[in-house]
């Protein structure tokens, strides 16, 4: 028992109260100030009248016979109450109810198999893993974002296992990483029990409409409803698109006014006299600081510092932020702009790249967060002035607008695979151009909800020369996280194209080297095999190997094809059939993968970032290509020596890469040996936090082929449904 001139030493009023028992026979000792609106108050006085504490969760008074049962009641009901909240807010076992498969033969198109099932609404799968309601945003009935509360709720939860998908050098009409992402989660979760989820990027619309068609998977391992993730999903593209092009106008735009203005009109008009009053807002301050300029009060500015304030003098020559969009469009890889009468002469030459490789893109899928998302946007350097300084998006005072156009993006997106499995689809950045990594963001979550003994798989675009290395030394540096696993997909397919099989042509019937027997050619043709294989092995990360069978291959073929990456320092190959039997047909891959993520993990980088930029390259070119050298252009020297002298020269590299083979030459297939690697020009992606060497003639704008995939897409105006995707 506590004497009121006590517990009034404890300062209460100072103290956030989530609980009072008011058991004073003077209730005017407590003042009603000390109690803030919400706090429960357990009332066992006589005569205590409730309605001083207007606003608080109040009891009624008691008679004093059952005054200590009332407290010690009410008490015990509180923290039974509360108990069960914190019981809530912790990581649960999946009660997961997955769907059934009945797999046809032979397989039905990507679509009608997509569209004979029936997925469960994403609040009852949202439910089964563990999200709580306020957790998800829901669009229509099949997806949903996911918040980033989530992560702190959960922060204390252990991470999953951690798995990575990549491939061999594929053929341009890809090998079915996606696909085997989707079968090896379907396989864990819906036939094996172990918590999974898949992690994937979005579409861009310029292969879904050009050649290579929809990223949603395939057979009976896919995402559904496959029409909804390969169009739109839920607008993230599209943010980025605008988001990008508000960034490119403003740049422009600033030039043209400062080309036209005075230093006095342009200060007017940039810190304008709002109701009698002229004041600098927040971005502004900021760019005052940065200047050395320590003032607030825009009316005691010299007119030097007036002048260092309105007048970003871009030098147009050294603009590096193209304009988006997401469609293949050779045609906007060189354009003019400026060509109004409105735009008083201000005429340059500018290109288009597509959506994805926006270093918004790029940005998205290596956040932390909104505070660290919105700091990067800033950082993004669009120019440079006619000093030689790099000039940013906060300089142009448009980084708030940005972060208000991506703030919905940043989250990921909830659907499920045709077993009812969890997928994240979050961010699309190519991996020939950009990292070809879906989103940190969506890996961290997936791997508290899957629990300490589930795991979390992702994708890296194209092959391991390309997309693994740049998820291990771009977005696990980003990350912090370690990968427990590489699954290498291989395919019969592709082998025998490196073994010296004729050209695979998307759209052209694939010759009878492809469809009949050929052991010669796959025995050849495993050359590039070992060759990913050893490039995982660089990174110290076991590696399983997942042939990809299709019903041409032969069993010869496959029994060779795992016998060859057994030899080569795989940890297993295993011959997979998700595409026509859906998780089923992985299990003996998703058992290899427990198997060796059991492994003590011993990953490492394969440079430091300390080391010169060109230096790095060469690393890259060497150990991962096997290149002799490299060799750059006097534009790309110039770029490295700029951006070295700027303070850039430690972040780490993405390569700009033809995709097709191991060297920057498409038709260069195997393993080729004794090249130089050109580097025809280096750009920078601060905000990002990479410098991007294009190799060769590396093009950031694809174009669409002679018959493009948008000849077979059309809409049942009746039905409302949408044929021709895959």
């Amino acid at each position: 028992e506590t004497k009121i001139p006590q517990w009034r030493s404890y300062n209460f009023q100072s103290r956030i109260l989530n609980v009072v028992v008011a058991g004073s026979p003077k209730p005017e000792d407590v003042s009603v100030n000390w109690i803030k609106p919400g706090t429960v108050v357990v009332n066992c006085c006589r005569d205590f009248h409730s309605e001083k504490y207007h606003g608080q969760q109040s009891s009624h008074p008691v008679e004093h016979d059952v005054c200590s049962l009332a407290i010690a009641m009410r008490m015990q009901n509180m923290v039974k109450s509360l108990e069960r909240w914190i019981q809530s807010q912790q990581y649960r076992k999946w009660d997961i109810r997955c769907l059934k498969l009945q797999p046809r033969s032979p397989v039905p198109s990507d679509i009608e198999i997509s569209r004979a099932q029936s997925p469960k609404a994403v609040d009852v799968l949202a439910k089964e893993i563990g999200l709580l309601t306020d957790e998800i945003e829901i669009y229509g009935q099949t997806k949903a974002k996911v918040r980033l509360s989530l992560l702190e709720r959960l922060k204390d939860q252990p991470d999953g296992k951690y798995v990575l998908v990549a491939g061999i050098t594929p053929t341009p009409l890809g090998e079915g990483k996606s696909t085997v992402t989707i079968g090896l989660v379907q396989a864990l979760t819906a036939h094996l029990n172990i918590n999974s989820f898949a992690c994937l990027r979005q579409p861009s619309q310029g292969p879904t409409f050009g050649v290579k068609g929809g990223a949603a998977g395939g057979g009976y391992a896919q995402v559904i409803p496959m029409e909804e993730f390969n169009l739109h999903l839920t607008g993230d593209i599209h943010a980025i698109t605008a988001a990008n092009n508000l960034l490119a106008a403003a740049i422009d735009a600033r030039i043209l006014h400062e080309n036209t203005q005075s230093d006095k009109a342009l200060y007017n008009r940039l810190v304008p006299v709002v109701n009698g009053v002229r004041g600098f807002s927040t971005i502004q301050l900021a760019r005052l600081r940065r200047l050395g300029i320590n003032k607030t009060d825009p009316s005691t500015l010299t007119e030097e510092e007036i002048s260092k304030f309105v007048r970003l003098d871009i030098d147009p020559s050294t603009i590096t932020w193209q304009r988006v969009v997401d469609t293949n469009d050779r045609f906007l890889r060189k354009i003019t702009i400026g060509q109004a009468n409105t735009e008083k002469g201000f005429v340059r030459q500018a290109q288009f790249d597509i959506a994805v490789a926006s270093e918004i893109m790029a940005i998205l899928a290596l956040t932390s967060g909104l505070a660290d998302m919105k700091e990067r946007l800033g950082k993004m350097v669009v120019a440079n002035d006619k000093k030689g300084q790099p000039v940013t998006a906060e300089d142009l005072g448009v980084t708030g607008a940005l972060a208000v156009l991506m703030k919905d993006a940043i989250k990921p997106t909830l659907m499920q695979t045709l077993e009812g499995t969890p997928v994240f689809v979050h961010a699309g950045p190519f991996a020939n151009i950009a990292h070809g990594n879906s989103s940190v963001l969506a890996d961290k979550i997936a791997l508290k909800l899957v629990g300490e003994k589930g795991f979390v798989v992702t994708e890296a675009g194209f092959g391991a020369d390309i997309g693994m290395e740049k998820f291990f030394n771009i977005k696990c540096r980003s990350s912090g996280l370690v990968p427990s696993v590489v699954v290498l997909v291989a395919t019969v397919r592709a082998l025998k194209m490196h073994g010296g099989g004729p050209n695979v042509t998307a759209g052209a019937p694939l010759k009878k080297e492809y469809t009949e027997e050929n052991l010669q050619l796959v025995a050849d043709g495993c050359c590039n095999l070992q060759k990913q294989i050893q490039i995982a092995q660089l990174f110290g990360v076991p590696v399983v190997v997942a042939l990809n069978v299709f019903k041409t291959d032969s069993p010869a073929e496959v029994d060779l094809v795992c016998e060859i990456a057994k030899r080569s320092g795989a940890f297993d190959a295993v011959p997979c059939n998700h595409w026509s039997a859906g998780g089923r047909g992985a299990v003996k891959l998703a058992q290899a993968v427990e198997k060796a993520a059991s492994q003590k993990s011993s990953f490492k980088y394969l440079y430091n970032l300390e080391l010169p930029i060109v230096e790095k390259i060469r690393i890259i070119a060497q150990k991962v290509y096997g290149a002799q050298d490299i060799e750059l252009s006097p534009a790309a020297q110039s770029q490295v020596d700029r951006y070295s002298r700027q303070g850039f020269g430690n972040l780490p590299i993405c390569m700009a890469k033809t995709h097709l083979s191991l060297s920057h030459q498409p038709e260069r297939k195997g393993v080729p040996t004794g090249f130089i690697l050109p580097i025809s020009d280096v750009r920078a992606s601060i905000g990002a936090g990479f410098i991007y060497p294009l190799v060769g003639t590396m093009s950031t704008m694809p174009g669409l082929p002679t018959r493009p995939c948008f000849y077979d897409i059309d809409l049942d105006p009746a039905t409302e449904q949408v044929k021709g995707l895959f």
